[in-house]
């Protein structure tokens, strides 16, 4: 990370396939991010522009802490690929293989996978209504919404829709009706996804607080829980995005979540 700058805020620039966020890491520059201050950065024409921000901050319990917010000044519980990017830059920073990563989802952990690729254990999916959450108590492996969706809990609310053809779907449309549907309360990242093959499927994603996205971590996780709930694909699935291809792993001990990492540049917003 660059210095501290007194005429303005460092920060950094990374993705993970293509899923865009600035990084400000608060050990150096102490507390300074705020919604207002988020929405400001995430403009694309007049900030910087990203599809998250994660704040990095030194915890007691873990190597660090982060805090995630929307493009539109929201928080986030989560974002997988801001995690998997921030575990790679932190890895190669201190000169070690593997990470501990404080989150509103609790510990997590990461490791690098080797071939410039980051590993995070995203942690246990939830299907409990309450935990999602939803509005009211219903079977959230068949939502009761036109084109029977699946509800996970990955630190955000996730609604899945299973498609003949993901790319056919219009979601700049179909996306924000979604999001905003009355089941979820806290708003809801939207996928449509479709199966390729027992272990490999294709999705595209709707982010709540953003929009159309490349790729998303959390929803990956998301999606390769819903289908194999549904029975539709093994634990152990190949993903492609619009970004590219991650990789998911549903162990006992947690969504395994694999893939590249990109630390694009470090600027000074002023």
């Amino acid at each position: 990370m660059v210095e501290r700058h007194t005429d303005g805020l460092p920060f950094m620039k990374m993705h993970g396939l293509g899923n865009d966020f600035v990084v400000v890491d608060e050990r150096a520059t102490g507390p300074c991010v705020t919604g207002d201050v988020a929405r400001r950065l995430g403009d694309r024409h007049r900030g910087v522009g990203f599809d998250q921000l994660a704040v990095v901050r030194a915890h007691g319990d873990a190597d660090v802490e982060l805090l995630f917010w929307n493009a539109d000044g929201s928080m986030a519980g989560a974002c997988g690929n801001a995690t998997r990017c921030i575990a790679a830059w932190e890895m190669a920073r201190r000169g070690v293989d593997r990470l501990s990563l404080r989150t509103e989802r609790g510990l997590l952990q990461a490791r690098d996978a080797g071939d410039d690729l980051t590993a995070v254990n995203m942690g246990a999916p939830l299907f409990d209504w309450a935990e999602v959450p939803l509005t009211e108590d219903v079977d959230t492996l068949h939502l009761p919404i036109e084109g029977n969706p699946v509800a996970t809990g990955m630190g955000n609310p996730h609604c899945t829709f299973f498609v003949a053809d993901a790319e056919a779907v219009d979601l700049a449309t179909f996306g924000p009706v979604h999001e905003h549907h009355a089941l979820f309360p806290e708003r809801t990242n939207v996928q449509v996804a479709h199966v390729v093959a027992p272990d490999h499927l294709r999705m595209r994603v709707w982010e709540r607080g953003v929009g159309l996205t490349l790729a998303s971590g959390s929803s990956s996780c998301a999606v390769a829980v819903a289908a194999a709930r549904r029975g539709l694909t093994g634990r152990n699935v190949r993903i492609d995005l619009d970004g590219g291809t991650i990789h998911i792993d549903w162990r006992d001990d947690g969504v395994w979540m694999t893939g590249p990492t990109a630390h694009v540049f470090d600027g000074v917003w002023r």
